[in-house]
């Protein structure tokens, strides 16, 4: 089903990890609406004080004597217990969507601006995932440069936000909100960000690009 747009949001950016945009870009897109939050575990109530149990009442005993008869046909078995029904298993809630319209120049940008959305209204930055299908993200591409292990021992860690690459997005671990530059490359390289992005996202899943594509690619059963 083709998704609506998101009302633009504005709202002050938090600190993180930024990136400078390339030259020519910009990143004029409405600001995702932060995803929801599990709820709060109930207080318990306190116990009541416990009454105590009267004791049964004994029946008097029958002091008439009387002669064992003759034994009587055997008692049928009662039948076995049925088994219990098994539990079912546990639905397993889809991710909220959220698409913010950009264009694949201005989608790494519109990224970014969802991510500092996401950390300004209290998620941590280890819940964050973001993949890119064309040009990978410039700290992506930085961390790679000191070697896989080391790139891979980051996403690991959890402990910030990770970007990679629509390519190795399989290796990626699920987090609670999943982001989606569809900032170019082609259609399979989407089509594989978005079908990893949505077993991966815990939440939320922001897809930044063209509506008119990434509707295509939704709607092809992702």
């Amino acid at each position: 089903m083709p998704l609506i747009p998101e009302e633009p949001q504005i709202h002050e950016k938090a600190q993180g990890p930024r990136a400078t945009p390339a030259s020519g870009r910009t990143a004029s897109t409405p600001r995702p609406v932060p995803g929801p939050r599990p709820a709060a575990p109930p207080r318990p109530g306190r116990p009541g004080p416990v009454r105590p149990t009267a004791p049964a009442q004994r029946a008097p005993r029958d002091t008439t004597t009387t002669k064992p008869g003759p034994p009587g046909p055997a008692a049928p078995a009662a039948p076995a217990a049925q088994a219990a029904p098994a539990a079912s298993a546990a639905t397993v809630a889809a991710p909220q969507i959220q698409l913010i319209p950009a264009t694949p120049d201005g989608a790494l940008d519109a990224a970014e601006e969802a991510v500092d959305l996401l950390l300004d209204s209290g998620r941590t930055p280890g819940d964050v995932l973001v993949l890119t299908t064309g040009e990978p993200h410039p700290w992506a591409a930085h961390e790679l440069s000191f070697g896989d292990a080391a790139y891979w021992a980051q996403h690991d860690a959890g402990d910030d936000v990770f970007y990679a690459d629509a390519a190795v997005a399989e290796r990626a671990a699920s987090r609670a909100v999943v982001v989606v530059a569809v900032n170019g490359g082609p259609e399979a390289a989407a089509a594989r960000a978005l079908g990893v992005a949505h077993t991966r996202a815990g939440a939320l899943l922001i897809v930044c690009g063209d509506p008119q594509r990434i509707n295509s690619v939704l709607g092809a059963g992702v």
